[in-house]
């Protein structure tokens, strides 16, 4: 896997801690993974990903 640009997600608490989900971008899919688990990666399309936060948010 190329090396990826993470982003720190928004919702994630502030600081450097590692209790946070992380973002990033490929020109075909997007990624997620959990900072403290950084070898656990998820792969979402656009649509995909917007279906799962909708499913999530209370």
């Amino acid at each position: 896997m190329a090396q990826e640009a993470w982003q720190k997600s928004s919702f994630s608490g502030g600081g450097d801690s590692d209790d946070c989900v992380e973002l990033a971008a490929r020109q075909d899919a997007l990624l997620l993974r959990e900072s403290d688990e950084s070898d656990a990666v998820i792969t979402a399309t656009g649509a995909g990903l917007a279906a799962l936060i909708r499913h999530l948010r209370p």
